[in-house]
């Protein structure tokens, strides 16, 4: 068996590195297209209905004015009050409500702050 010279195995390991990184990109996009949520906020379908006796509606916003977006540019209500959600890098999501438990949609954190609110109203969140 030849011996690898120095070059042999830094072009490998080079080769390694350029394909981890490859599937590293590829990944989140495959993982993406499993949900309903189609991976970018701005092409997400709006949804508007009663979950346990409270209104739920989001779809896509204009961002309001405000000078960071959280949401994403997507914009989640109960019973007409605003939910302030955030989206983590890692595509996930989570409310005000329920801020230490990510879901993968938004329909899906306006549900979880349903339950998490048991019948009590939300409040205004105010937003600088």
């Amino acid at each position: 068996m030849p011996d690898i010279s120095r070059r042999r195995a830094l072009t490998a390991g080079a080769a390694l590195v350029t394909a981890g990184a490859a599937a590293a990109l590829v990944a989140p996009a495959a993982s993406a297209a499993g949900h309903d949520h189609g991976g970018d906020p701005s092409t997400q379908d709006t949804f508007d209905e009663v979950y346990k006796g409270r209104r739920i509606q989001g779809g896509p916003s204009s961002g309001g004015g405000h000078h960071h977006e959280h949401g994403g540019g997507y914009a989640v209500f109960v019973d007409g009050v605003q939910l302030h959600l955030m989206r983590n890098a890692d595509g996930s999501w989570i409310s005000i409500i329920s801020h230490y438990a990510p879901v993968p949609t938004p329909r899906a954190a306006a549900r979880a702050a349903v339950d998490e609110l048991q019948g009590a109203p939300l409040l205004p969140f105010p937003a600088n």
